[in-house]
């Protein structure tokens, strides 16, 4: 049987642009190849590659495989349909093979800061955290890397997983700075600041995607009640619940709080 990548326990499902695009420009490039660069080879494996990135997203792992061997049959090196493959490979719980193609992506470009990202995530999603914080470290350094405040806000959720709390609250605060309206990075933040004991400031930054209609969400209020909780505001607490229960009546959440295990 296949190891499953371990579930990590902060709000992952807010993450969704955590995982670095496999895309045809590169991720620090600082010269992005133009349509008259490209020859016929790197436009047919281009398409196959976006469709692939599509099926992927979609859940639609095995598709996605065959898309990316078509791009590879053409360029057999392509670091963007080797860094894809590996994270569809994790997805479908092939570690041994997703780890190949990681490799093989960073032997054929190892500063593609693109890869660095996702073999990191790879990384920590295997508990593996010191080489994962090596690997988020190194697509950090990358000059002109347009995807920092995800990289740090994959590397704090992965150092508030390995236990690190002290460290995830100073990393995913840079990436707030660099990106406040990620909701991701709100309440990432907010949920390593609650477990730290900090209250208040938990409270800002929940509040923050709370106050927006279109980020709200069962985890966002959860965290918000679980907040309001702890400073002793009942009447907020009983609101929150009602919200969740009347938003949400089908999440793990709502059966957490009928089950009050409010900090598992």
């Amino acid at each position: 049987m296949n190891k499953k990548i371990l579930h990590l326990p902060l709000v992952l499902a807010m993450t969704l642009g955590l995982l670095a695009c496999a895309s045809t420009g590169g991720g620090s490039d600082p010269v992005p190849r133009t349509a008259s660069d490209q020859t016929d080879t790197d436009r047919r494996a281009g398409v196959r590659i976006e469709l692939a990135y599509g099926y992927f997203a979609r859940g639609q792992y095995n598709t996605a495989l065959d898309e990316l061997k078509q791009a590879l049959a053409v360029r057999p090196n392509m670091p963007e349909a080797l860094n894809l493959r590996g994270l569809v490979y994790a997805a479908l719980g092939e570690i041994p093979l997703a780890e190949e193609s990681f490799r093989r992506a960073l032997g054929v470009n190892a500063r593609d800061p693109d890869t660095l990202h996702n073999y990191g995530w790879f990384l920590c999603q295997q508990a593996r955290y010191p080489e994962a914080f090596v690997q988020f470290d190194q697509a950090l350094a990358q000059p002109q890397y347009r995807g920092a405040s995800r990289s740090l806000l994959a590397k704090g959720v992965c150092e508030a997983s390995a236990g690190q709390l002290s460290l995830a609250e100073k990393t995913l605060a840079r990436a707030f700075e660099l990106d406040p309206s990620n909701p991701a990075i709100a309440v990432n933040l907010a949920e390593v600041l609650y477990r730290n004991g900090q209250y208040e400031r938990a409270r800002f930054y929940v509040k923050r995607v709370n106050d927006q209609a279109e980020q709200l969400n069962a985890q966002s209020l959860w965290l918000a009640l679980r907040v309001e909780r702890r400073l002793g505001n009942t009447a907020t607490v009983a609101d929150l619940g009602q919200q969740l229960r009347r938003r949400f009546p089908q999440s793990p959440e709502l059966q957490a709080l009928d089950n009050g295990r409010y900090d598992e």
